[in-house]
């Protein structure tokens, strides 16, 4: 099976997140997004993150019943702050009959040269890459890609937090299973 990792802290996932990966699943030959939650990502601070359990579950809500995306903990099981080639080299052993991908958007694949072991990254394995506002798409290091015009919304998850925190409506900018969590749970109060 093709499957398509998209990396995110989910904090909390939102629907610009749901709507990238399921764009993606429907048009591309990738049969199913992961969606891994990362526990620690070492370019982000984790001081206003919420457990990755309680950010996993919120994932799992969100795509609850779409058989093209799944949430993923592949992260927790390995060594802190997490590094996408370890991830990777996780999973390709774990699941052989699989061929994996990584999708991100153009700010993120800019940055590549500054992840861990990007070399193999890009020796190894496929990129899918959504344009987002203001970041070319420069392939200067020989990665195989896609490149997609995906619908992109400008949904900040900061500025969930942030509306949540000050008590505004974020009806629109998350599923209604996970805000319904949220509400109940009083996270990012």
């Amino acid at each position: 099976m093709n499957i398509g990792l998209y990396f995110g802290s989910y904090n909390p996932i939102h629907i610009g997140h749901l709507i990238i990966g399921s764009h993606v699943a429907n048009r591309t030959d990738i049969q199913q997004v992961w969606f891994v939650v990362s526990p620690q990502n070492p370019l982000k601070p984790s001081v206003v993150l919420l457990n990755e359990y309680q950010r996993l579950h919120l994932v799992q809500l969100a795509v609850e019943g779409d058989t093209q995306l799944k949430a993923s903990d592949a992260e927790f099981k390995l060594p802190r702050p997490s590094y996408t080639i370890d991830t990777l080299t996780y999973l390709t052993e774990k699941y052989p009959q699989h061929e994996f991908s990584v999708i991100m958007g153009s700010d993120s694949f800019q940055n590549l040269p500054r992840w861990k072991n990007f070399e193999l990254l890009v020796k190894n394995y496929s990129f899918i890459i959504y344009r987002r506002p203001g970041f070319e798409i420069k392939d200067d290091f020989g990665a195989k890609i896609l490149v997609l015009d995906a619908p992109l919304l400008e949904i900040s998850a900061t500025e969930i937090r942030h509306a949540i925190k000050e008590g505004k409506s974020v009806r629109y900018l998350l599923s209604d299973p996970v805000r319904e969590e949220i509400e109940k749970t009083g996270y990012y109060k």
